[in-house]
């Protein structure tokens, strides 16, 4: 199967998606959040750093529960753009 190549506002989603994610780890460790959520860090490193800007549901779910995050937040943060990204990382 070809996997159809990602479109520029898809990445910059997974970037947005990956700083939010950053910034709600806080001060806990990649290690940490990662077993907490059930993956590898090296997963929420690629994830983080915008190398896997699509993360399959579950992926996504598990870390909102791990960071105490709502899927709803996470959503309209990264479908929003940069400026309701910032507001998350304000509210946050």
């Amino acid at each position: 199967m070809v996997r159809v190549p990602l479109t520029p506002e898809e990445r910059q989603r997974g970037e947005r998606f990956g700083a939010l994610l950053r910034q709600a780890r806080g001060e806990r460790s990649m290690i940490e959040v990662a077993a907490a959520a059930g993956l590898s860090a090296e997963t929420l490193r690629k994830i983080e750093t915008g190398r896997a800007p699509t993360p399959a549901f579950f992926t996504v779910a598990a870390l909102a529960a791990a960071l105490g995050l709502s899927l709803d937040e996470l959503a309209a943060a990264c479908a929003e753009g940069p400026s309701a990204a910032a507001e998350f990382r304000r509210a946050g």
